[in-house]
């Protein structure tokens, strides 16, 4: 797995970038950039279980790994969900079970800075390349646009 980096800075406070990451009308907002239809199903408590399903119930099993309000959040890639059914064992998820997601949020004088980090498998490294800034201006216009 490598690991990728990516960053934008927002004219708008962390709480409000935070807001914009994980209240669920704008999460499906930008998450829509790498799935149309894309939705988060948890109850957002670190340490408990979060789904990032599509809109035939599949997706992708996880957990908050590490959850600080406003500054940081960390997901742990369990595995997958097909049809509502969870696969954390099979050989194809074992080879990137683990897998993290990070999302830092740094403040200064009225500026957001967002980072990402995240674990990627080679077969998806292009694909995050190429999504993963359109996201992030999604992210960037509902947090400038929603003050």
């Amino acid at each position: 797995m490598e690991k990728l980096l990516f960053s934008v800075s927002i004219q708008a406070p962390k709480n409000k970038v935070w807001s914009v990451l994980w209240q669920d009308e704008s999460y499906r907002n930008w998450a829509s950039a790498f799935f149309e239809g894309s939705y988060a199903v948890s109850d957002w408590k670190e340490g408990d279980k979060i789904l990032f399903l599509g809109p035939d119930g599949s997706g992708m099993v996880s957990r908050i790994a590490e959850k600080r309000p406003n500054e940081y959040m960390s997901f742990e890639h369990l595995g997958m969900v097909n049809k509502g059914i969870e696969d954390t064992t099979s050989e194809k998820v074992r080879s990137w079970a683990g897998a993290k997601e990070n999302y830092k949020l740094e403040e200064k004088d009225g500026i957001t800075n967002l980072f990402i980090e995240m674990d990627a498998a080679e077969d998806y490294k292009d694909y995050f390349i190429k999504t993963w800034p359109k996201a992030l201006e999604q992210v960037k216009i509902l947090s400038e646009n929603n003050q």
